[in-house]
């Protein structure tokens, strides 16, 4: 990351926090569509459940930029394919694991699963150096662990999370990927429309292709796009969860260095633990699922507020002027 100008690095950081907010009103949408193909397929397996609940949205995505975007933004360099691949390639693994264990959890746990991958940034660069991340991080990895077992009610007898659970801790590994990915130097020179139309493109495509090969009679492909509140829930995720806040990402996160990206990050479980409290109701009254609104549990509270105390802790202590 280059040196940025303060205007800049403040829009770039306001820019993020609009991004997350889109990405936590996402995962309430999601649950519902996901929930939504099951009622009209419910012979199918929850991994095409999942594909649905994606493969549209990166598809019409990637139509979508690529018709509003000039000619000349439309022709890729050998190095924006290389970003856009390689960001579709976390991403993709990311979302699948999200929209499938979403199924199997609550929006808010997923939620604050899912930034797991914030502490995993510091933690990853220290040990790429070969050194170690030093005693905060110690620490601040086991108030994580302690927040995802509370969050995860852990079945200390067994020792084993549930499949949501553990689905979203997966799916934050791929994301710590995705976002180390946009701060790359040998990228640096890209244009950030066109990598994002290469990597709405691949994963629109793997994941159609996944739907395609996980459907459990090929009319289920079509099956969901007979409700119209269905359809307009997907152009939602398109328009604004997709489109809206990748674009900003991909734009915006080369500003500021990965471990300040992180800590912006955080901001999208707690908007999430806010929007699950009235959203859901909303959601069911026009699709006809039973989708109750949550409810701010100890556990919530508990959990989520270990695992954001610990990645404000980690991604704000002091660090030398030249650290990524």
């Amino acid at each position: 990351m280059t040196d940025t100008p303060r205007p800049e690095r403040t829009r770039a950081i306001l820019m993020l926090v609009l991004a997350t907010l889109y990405w936590g009103v996402s995962f309430p949408i999601t649950k519902t569509v996901a929930a939504m193909g099951h009622a009209l397929v419910p012979d199918a397996s929850s991994w095409f459940l999942s594909a649905m609940a994606v493969a549209p949205r990166f598809a019409l995505a990637a139509f979508l930029v690529l018709i509003f975007r000039s000619k000349v933004d439309r022709n890729p360099t050998a190095p924006e394919i290389r970003q856009g691949l390689l960001i579709a390639f976390f991403g993709a693994a990311g979302a699948l694991l999200q929209a499938d264990g979403i199924q199997f959890t609550s929006s808010s746990t997923s939620a604050f699963l899912t930034q797991l991958s914030a502490i995993l940034i510091p933690a990853w660069l220290a040990l790429r150096r070969w050194r170690s991340p030093g005693a905060v991080v110690w620490i601040c990895s086991g108030l994580v662990l302690a927040g995802v077992a509370v969050l995860s009610h852990v079945d200390w007898h067994n020792l084993r999370l549930g499949r949501g659970e553990s689905e979203t801790i997966l799916c934050a590994v791929f994301f710590v990927g995705q976002i180390l990915t946009l701060e790359q130097g040998t990228f640096m020179g890209n244009r950030a429309g066109v990598v994002t139309l290469v990597m709405f493109a691949a994963e629109g495509a793997a994941f159609l292709m996944l739907a395609a090969a996980t459907a459990p009679r090929p009319e289920a492909l079509l099956a969901p796009w007979r409700s119209g509140f269905w359809v307009v829930l997907t152009l939602v995720l398109t328009v604004v969860c997709t489109v809206g806040a990748f674009s900003i990402m991909n734009k915006w996160q080369p500003r500021i260095t990965a471990t300040e990206a992180g800590l912006i990050y955080c901001v999208e479980p707690l908007a999430t633990a806010v929007f699950v409290l009235f959203i859901p109701a909303w959601l069911s009254r026009w699709s006809g699922i039973d989708y109750p609104n949550e409810t701010a549990t100890r556990s919530l509270i508990g959990g989520g507020g270990l695992i954001t105390l610990a990645n404000v802790i980690v991604l704000t202590r002091k660090q030398p002027k030249k650290a990524v």
